[in-house]
């Protein structure tokens, strides 16, 4: 049985998805406990370069034409072709739109065992032990990843985006892609979003608010803190849906991933979505009157009180120590 542990690297208009060194971060401390090696698999065309930097032993770069923007079924042929010919230990992959269009149906059309929502695995002698978040986060689930191979999809969490990059570039083998002719769905044209507002992407500090700001009315309060601090307002989905913040301060799978120096979390209380997004951030504070909460999960510091009653005294106290 081979002790291999294989990645799908993501990427996306030449940028690596964090969620893939995540990953690699995950497959260098099983492959280490089991005796196997960590291989990323690379598809796209004239992509190569993105392999620098990969925290993997080997890279299996697959280069088509046909590849050059992901198609579900394509990526599905190729990773099928390979889980015919390797029989890794376990596949991992991004529990993001485009690892579920190319897990799901390996799983079923390959009868392999799934493990979804996963966000740490631990090698016990030969045994790989998962944990995974069912519930949006609020319960954690631990078991033994079946053998002899099984797909894995991660989130966030677990590890840092950095445990899975290196300085050294991996071995790279060039394999031929299988018969791609007949696909039927391919990428016609990429619309770039509209530029507007503030790159939440690129700020220091984000005060971010989610259900518990309770109204439209509260925003002031958690603008005025941002302020204070010297940084802007983002939102989870439910605030970005009632209208009260833009789209562009959209927090999670579907909006934006952030790494601030400080995200403070406002009555969030961390959906997978959302912990996706935030996972590389340098310090997490998070404030919410939910003791379960699975934000506090991964918040460095955090605080059951209710953030109506906190906001004006903190906004007061960082407003007097900038000696304003």
């Amino acid at each position: 049985m081979s002790k291999d542990i294989y990645v799908l690297i993501e990427h996306l208009r030449e940028q690596v998805a964090d969620i893939s060194y995540i990953m690699l971060a995950a497959a260098r401390g099983i492959a280490a406990g089991t005796g196997g090696t960590v291989v990323g698999i690379l598809i796209g065309h004239n992509v190569q370069g993105l392999a620098d930097g990969i925290g993997a032993d080997r890279v299996l770069y697959i280069d088509d034409l046909a590849l050059a923007d992901f198609t579900s079924d394509g990526y599905q042929r190729v990773v099928e072709n390979l889980l015919a010919q390797k029989r890794p230990r376990a596949f991992l992959f991004g529990d993001t739109s485009m690892g579920g269009d190319v897990a799901g149906w390996l799983s079923a059309h390959l009868s392999l065992p799934l493990v979804s929502h996963c966000r740490d695995l631990q090698a016990d002698g030969e045994t790989i032990k998962f944990v995974s978040q069912v519930y949006g986060g609020k319960i954690l689930v631990e078991g033994a990843l079946p053998s002899p191979t099984a797909i894995v999809m991660m989130v966030p969490g677990g590890y840092k985006a950095e445990q899975g990059k290196s300085a050294q570039t991996p071995e790279m083998v060039r394999l031929p892609a299988p018969a791609l002719d007949g696909l039927r769905i391919s990428v016609k044209n990429y619309i770039e979003p509209a530029a507007g507002d503030v790159d939440i992407s690129k700020e220091g500090v984000l005060v971010s608010v989610g259900r518990g700001i309770q109204n439209q009315d509260n925003m002031e309060m958690a603008r005025d803190l941002a302020k204070a601090l010297g940084g802007e307002v983002a939102g989870s989905r439910p605030v970005i849906d009632q209208g009260w913040l833009p789209s562009t301060r959209l927090v999670g799978k579907s909006g934006k991933s952030v790494k601030p120096s400080v995200y403070l979390a406002l009555g969030i209380s961390g959906a997978p979505e959302h912990v996706e997004a935030i996972g590389d951030s340098e310090m997490i504070i998070a404030i919410n009157t939910d003791p379960q909460a699975p934000i506090f999960d991964i918040a460095k510091y955090g605080s059951q009180v209710d953030l109506l009653d906190l906001l004006p005294v903190l906004t007061e106290k960082v407003t007097e120590a900038k000696g304003g």
